[in-house]
């Protein structure tokens, strides 16, 4: 008896744990570059991540070559020029959101994240505030937050100066399953 009372209780356990994971492989993540002469915009549908509340980890990874834009040069360009696709295939986030300010209860929760960003083989440390919105089966993640292309090491080449921003406008609204 003593042993189906401990098997019954770390099956009890472990659901509850992974009842407080969350995780999409169809994450959104957009840029912005503002300039006077030029404003670039893509999106990225393909991006992976997991929350797991009971920890505060949080994990995004994000296939670059996965960013769509209005025109196929300037995806062209982002890619060989910019990003080199084929050498940093990804980009990734790992993280932690503050301690004691999102729960797994249903609920809008302002929180920061602090963590690692890694952008074309340069990793930095990041603080960034976003929101997290916990639902009955899901949960969102929203942040918007500026990376400073020359941190990540992204030339961006004479002939385009002025095209691209210094800064470009990352923006993460993504919505994520319970596990």
């Amino acid at each position: 008896m003593k042993k189906i009372t401990v098997i019954a209780a770390g099956l009890l356990l472990a659901n509850t744990v992974s009842a407080q994971k969350y995780m999409t492989r169809s994450g959104r993540i957009t840029f912005f570059s503002q300039t006077p002469i030029e404003n670039i915009e893509a999106f990225n549908n393909e991006t992976g991540a997991v929350i797991d509340l009971a920890t505060g980890d949080v994990v995004f990874q994000v296939p670059v070559k996965s960013f769509k834009f209005e025109k196929q040069l300037m995806q062209d360009h982002f890619n060989e020029s910019y990003m080199e696709s084929d050498k940093y295939p990804k980009a990734d986030f790992k993280g932690k959101l503050a301690p004691g300010t999102v729960s797994d209860k249903p609920g809008v929760y302002k929180t920061t994240v602090s963590g690692k960003l890694t952008i074309h083989g340069v990793t930095k440390d990041v603080k960034v505030p976003g929101t997290v919105t916990i639902g009955a089966n899901e949960a969102s993640v929203m942040a918007q937050f500026k990376v400073a292309t020359a941190d990540y090491k992204i030339r961006i080449p004479s002939v385009a100066e002025g095209k691209v921003a210094k800064e470009i406008e990352i923006t993460i609204n993504s919505s994520l399953k319970k596990m």
